[in-house]
């Protein structure tokens, strides 16, 4: 992935997370904010999540009070974005750790 299909595919990643997370954590009214190709989610009980895109190495890159930090890579044969230390998928581990964090279902 160049560096322009990266900032593409970062954006509307951000932009679609930001969308589904408000939805999924509507009940809880988290504070969430995307500017400058940084999402963050910070919610009652001061848990805070961070996502962001890193240009340098074309990775997204999260901050999880449960799964601590993770960088995620573009895997174009899964059309998906992949740890870069193991298996996981952004969009599962994430969910994951938000309804861990927040008691509520939450599906990305």
């Amino acid at each position: 992935m160049d560096s322009s299909a990266f900032e593409t595919a970062a954006d509307a990643l951000l932009i679609d997370l930001q969308t589904k997370i408000e939805a999924a954590l509507d009940a809880v009214d988290p504070e969430i904010e995307l500017r400058g190709g940084i999402l963050t989610v910070v919610l009652d009980d001061g848990g805070q999540f961070v996502i962001n895109k890193h240009a340098p190495t074309r990775q997204i890159w999260v901050s999880s009070p449960i799964g601590g930090a993770a960088h995620y890579a573009w895997d174009d044969g899964a059309k998906l974005w992949r740890s870069t230390r193991s298996d996981a998928t952004l969009h599962a581990a994430l969910a994951a750790d938000l309804a861990q964090a927040s008691g509520l279902t939450v599906t990305l």
